[in-house]
């Protein structure tokens, strides 16, 4: 099996269990009040990020050699990304989901900016294609997420407005 393929399995894996994970906490949280905002443009999100893995897979040669630099720097996202999801604990979704009397989340890594997460993803996906060389998708994937995340970091601000 190419690296290409154990990459790809391993980073689809990851994502369908984070998937379940935020299912879960969104259901807890509209359990308990909670109310989405920005539904119209989660089928984007969905979209970019489905479609960046079915391009890399497409578009990269199976034996494309790893680039180990940008596998550590990958690598490292990963870890970043855990400690986004461990601080924000049972508020943790991939929707935008607002419990009015819930308090914003100050610690981990939201005690230095407010959308981690989202810088996280930015580099993931620039990071990902640059595994097997592919900066023309890291490059258009970019541009893409920085598009979608101009709409959803607006929406989630004007949500969490009134909390702040």
């Amino acid at each position: 099996m190419s690296a290409l393929w154990v990459v790809l399995g391993l980073v689809a894996l990851q994502r369908l269990a984070e998937l379940v994970l935020s299912a879960r906490n969104t259901r807890a949280l509209l359990a308990r009040g909670g109310r989405e905002v920005g539904a119209r443009h989660y089928p984007l999100l969905v979209l970019l990020h489905a479609s960046w893995l079915i391009a890399i897979a497409v578009v990269v040669p199976t034996e494309t050699p790893i680039d180990w630099n940008w596998l550590a720097v990958f690598i490292a996202l990963q870890a970043a990304r855990a400690w986004v999801i461990a601080s924000l604990g049972p508020y943790w979704t991939t929707r935008i989901i607002t419990l009015d009397e819930a308090p914003l989340v100050r610690r981990g890594p939201y005690r230095f900016m407010r959308h981690p997460n989202y810088l996280v993803v930015a580099g993931e996906i620039a990071a990902l294609p640059m595994v097997f060389g592919a900066w023309r998708l890291a490059l258009a994937y970019s541009l893409l997420n920085a598009l979608v995340l101009w709409l959803r970091i607006r929406t989630e601000n004007a949500a969490l407005a009134a909390r702040s």
